[in-house]
């Protein structure tokens, strides 16, 4: 007589919810790490109605001041968080080790805490005594701000209570953990647990919190996927370690625009905004020498005159090294293809290295243009015409292809000095107090902008 055979057990991945029929270390639908685990029995759902928070009422009723930004005293971050934090709104802010992410935390909580609001401050990676030392050392001292070093959930729950704190600041969430969830502290289960009692509470006590976040190697934000869609607002704290430049940039916004980046300046003296940070992408040389490009790229809303430097240099080795340092490798390389079959230059022997002047990153297809005439300036040893932009997307072909807010560009231009600009076919920008010149391709681009001796 058959027997029915006993039902396998289940494994479901904690990040995307893929279920399989054995354990794997990787999750086969969202390639993460550590995140399958056994499903337990999932009973069917009966839910009856309930009693409910506050009665339905006609839109046009509910008040608009619940959402009003409240501004926290930095400019740059209040600009990328569309005019300061909301009450009850949960931000993400997330960014390597050591790039700053506490220290701009803790002078804004400063400034938030001079303004009369009540600031908590809880600290799951340093001491109390740690923090208070940066603090003192940056002038972040406030009468208003509390500071607690805990790694236990129902500890951070007890000092909200205690201190009941208009603000809160959770750094970083990975450290807070709690025993009554399985797993340990910064695991896909514990994140994700802490986050959303964190969460909870902020939107029943109205309370503004910010969860400081950790990142991966790739950049993104560490922890299950759903951290980010549980949040409010989630900020990347972006910059390299020696550079002083260091950017907050929006992904996510439901209060405002989510394509602002703020600009601060790293010192030893604590963290400042920058709100004309333009001059630090410019190398200021006395004379134009080989190599150089100006672009204007858009950080968001903003336009940044950036400098781009290259160099070409002889190789005998079979593989030419191509390096990059704040431009796409990838990109490039389309470029040294392009420029070696329009132009007819022998780039395939040679080794290439193309950077940025300031630490900034261009990812933006209009910054192609000034790439493409940097290599070419080096590669014939001729500088580019003094007080020239170039902004325009590089096709296969060779063609010059349209880019967006070009009126923005060319006005932070002006701005600054520059006298031409090389601009895609079809740019018709009026009122602009800079001379545009329409190129085809980068064969007429490269003739206009590095003539000959």
């Amino acid at each position: 007589m058959a027997t029915k055979a006993a039902a396998r057990p289940a494994y479901r991945c904690d990040e995307c919810g893929l279920e399989v029929a054995k354990w794997v270390g990787r999750c086969p639908e969202c390639q993460a790490w550590g995140t399958v685990a056994e499903a337990g029995a999932r009973p069917g759902l009966t839910v009856v109605a309930g009693p409910v928070s506050s009665a339905a009422r006609p839109i046009a009723e509910v008040e608009e001041q619940e959402a009003r930004h409240r501004p926290t005293g930095e400019d740059e971050l209040d600009r990328v968080l569309g005019g300061g934090l909301v009450p009850g709104s949960v931000v993400l802010l997330a960014g390597e080790p050591g790039v700053g992410k506490s220290t701009l935390l803790i002078s804004a909580a400063a400034k938030i805490a001079s303004s009369g609001r009540r600031c908590l401050v809880v600290t799951g990676e340093e001491s109390a005594a740690q923090v208070r030392l940066r603090a003192g050392r940056i002038g972040a001292l406030a009468n208003e701000l509390f500071l607690a070093a805990e790694t236990e959930l129902s500890a951070l729950l007890s000092h909200v209570d205690a201190v009941g704190p208009d603000v809160l600041v959770v750094d970083s969430v990975q450290t807070i953990g709690s025993a009554e969830i399985d797993g340990a502290p910064g695991g896909v289960s514990q994140v994700r647990e802490v986050a959303r009692a964190i969460i909870r509470l902020a939107k029943a006590r109205g309370m503004a919190t910010i969860l400081v976040g950790h990142v991966t190697k790739d950049g993104a934000v560490a922890g299950p996927r759903t951290l980010e869609h549980l949040v409010d607002v989630v900020l990347s704290f972006e910059g390299d370690r020696h550079s002083r430049l260091r950017l907050v940039r929006t992904v996510k916004n439901r209060f405002g625009p989510a394509d602002e980046v703020g600009c601060f300046d790293l010192t030893d003296d604590g963290i400042v905004g920058l709100p004309d940070p333009s001059g630090l992408f410019l190398s200021h040389g006395v004379r134009p020498v080989p190599g150089t490009c100006v672009t204007v790229t858009m950080e968001g809303r903003r336009a940044l005159v950036t400098e781009v430097q290259a160099l070409v240099t002889g190789s005998d080795v079979a593989n030419p090294r191509r390096a990059t340092s704040g431009v796409e490798s990838a990109r490039t390389a389309m470029l040294l293809a392009v420029l070696q079959r329009a132009l007819g230059m022998p780039l395939s022997k040679q080794e290439v290295y193309a950077a940025t002047v300031g630490g900034v990153r261009l990812a933006e297809p209009a910054s192609d243009l000034a790439i493409a005439l940097a290599i070419a300036s080096t590669s014939r040893n001729l500088a580019v015409v003094p007080g020239l932009v170039a902004i325009g997307e590089v096709g296969l072909a060779g063609e010059i292809r349209p880019v967006s807010s070009m009126r923005a560009r060319l006005a932070e231009a002006a701005r600054l000095g520059f006298t031409t600009a090389l601009v895609p076919p079809r740019c018709r920008v009026e009122s602009v107090p800079i001379r545009t010149v329409e190129v085809d391709d980068i064969t007429d681009a490269s003739r206009r902008a590095i003539p000959p001796l």
